[in-house]
């Protein structure tokens, strides 16, 4: 099966931003991509995360969601992407990934665990973090899916939980700001996160001014097998079910582990 990263700078203007999107899902499909993953906040960026996020924000329902919706139904293919939902708090909004299908359901979402209060950042205070709950996934031709959101690639836990629910590719949606070894880490991390997991990692990111670019794919070994530099594009990778168990066979870590995943007893979700 056929995966791709879309990479792109959304910017304040939502209506440019779904047009954008809609290019690039199309770029995804003509090359055969069952399943396309866009950014982190595809709907709305400012250069810093403040009250204008909250004040774009729309509920599920809104016309960005019927946009992207549209586009899925037109292009015929899974649409991932970032979002920012409105929440019942006037001061805050949810960072939420959304996986909608062929048809325009929406068939998991992600809500961002760790809030990006990092590097300078502080995201948590317009963003209200995710509740822990199971994780979500959806299923393409026997292969599962699942999703997480940019600052938690830095929690191997999320990863681990995710791949417990079954996920054989890890979606990945972000905005990764660009900084001294920030592109490092990035790299560093999505091999990682494939490497002990033993699961496809495809990742699509931000490019400048807004994010670091480097969107990829990376096989269950940690070697990347489709990627981007800082230019908007559309990067296609396969994923093969067969790949997966031979690496799973060569590499059981997932089955001879000794400790499992546990919530930590506290509130305290930012990073």
């Amino acid at each position: 099966m056929k995966v791709a990263v879309a990479q792109f700078a959304p910017t304040e203007d939502k209506t440019a931003n779904l047009r954008t999107a809609e290019g690039l899902v199309r770029q995804a499909a003509e090359r055969g991509a069952r399943v396309v993953v866009l950014p982190e906040y595809t709907m709305f960026t400012a250069p810093r995360t403040d009250t204008r996020f909250v004040t774009a924000a729309e509920p599920l329902d809104g016309p960005f969601m019927t946009g992207l919706r549209g586009i899925a139904r037109r292009l015929g293919l899974v649409v991932v992407a970032g979002v920012n939902e409105s929440t019942s708090d006037p001061d805050l909004f949810t960072n939420r990934l959304v996986a909608l299908d062929e048809r325009g359901e929406l068939v998991a979402s992600y809500q961002k665990l760790h809030l990006y209060d990092a590097f300078g950042a502080r995201e948590s205070d317009v963003v209200r973090p995710g509740d822990i709950a199971a994780p979500e996934t959806f299923t393409v031709d026997d292969t599962v899916f699942g999703l997480q959101t940019c600052y938690d690639l830095r929690f191997p836990e999320v990863t681990r939980r995710i791949v417990d629910a079954g996920a054989d590719v890890l979606l990945m949606g972000a905005q990764w700001v660009p900084g001294p070894l920030k592109e490092d880490h990035w790299v560093t991390l999505l091999r990682a996160r494939a490497i002990e997991n033993t699961l496809y990692v495809a990742a699509a990111a931000q490019n400048a001014p807004t994010g670091a670019g480097r969107s990829m794919i990376v096989d269950p070994m940690g070697a990347p097998i489709a990627s981007l530099a800082e230019e908007t594009g559309v990067a296609v990778g396969h994923v093969r079910q067969e790949r997966t168990a031979e690496v799973r066979e060569r590499n059981p870590a997932l089955r001879v582990r000794r400790f499992a995943v546990t919530a930590r007893p506290t509130n305290s979700t930012t990073g």
